[in-house]
């Protein structure tokens, strides 16, 4: 039984992670998609795994930590296990720049190609 709890426990120690955010530190919260039920304002199987960047509060203990969320997220708790948080790196090439989308009375919206990146003539 000692060896088989120490064999795993080497396992998981190679596989950890030592995670540790100070107070101001950014981070992104994992959720959890799921069909057809809407969370953090998500839905459907392929959205985004982690939702973010947040400032981190406080530490709670040695697990927990209070996170700033913004008030269209006043619903949800802002205390977040260790496990469900990942450090921001502000990194300018992976921010995306987007735009609300403007809907139409019968909610529809129409599609414009901001750019064109290039232009072939085909001869059949």
């Amino acid at each position: 039984m000692k060896t088989a709890q120490s064999h795993q426990k080497s396992y998981a120690n190679k596989r950890r992670r030592e995670l540790d955010f100070a107070v101001g530190d950014h981070v992104f919260v994992k959720i959890a998609p799921m069909n057809d039920v809407t969370r953090f304002g998500k839905k459907c199987k392929l959205s985004l795994r982690f939702i973010g960047p947040f400032e981190v509060l406080e530490r709670i203990g040695t697990l927990a930590y209070r996170v700033v969320l913004p008030p269209i997220l006043a619903g949800v708790h802002n205390v977040f296990y260790i496990a469900m948080l990942r450090k921001w790196m502000s990194d300018p090439s992976r921010v995306l720049n987007y735009e609300p989308l403007q809907l139409t009375p019968n909610t529809s919206h129409k599609e414009r190609p901001m750019q064109i990146l290039d232009r072939q003539e085909r001869r059949l």
